[in-house]
């Protein structure tokens, strides 16, 4: 197993929730329009297939399945 050659500083400062809030400002949460870019191109790709190949093979498969 192995052990660590270091222990953790024990010597770090305590540091108040108020205190440390001050470092972590988060303004938004936003998502970029690339994301939307890709989401509706994966769900236009996605009805496509559908409409081109699964639609016409259930015509085919459910009367006659194999």
């Amino acid at each position: 197993m192995h052990t660590p050659t270091t222990a953790p500083d024990s010597n770090a400062p305590a540091t108040a929730p108020e205190v440390e809030h001050q470092l972590h400002n988060y303004k938004t949460s936003r998502i970029p329009w690339f994301v939307h870019l890709i989401w509706i191109s994966f769900w236009i790709v996605a009805v496509s297939y559908i409409w081109r190949y699964l639609i016409p093979a259930m015509r085919v498969e459910i009367p006659n399945p194999p």
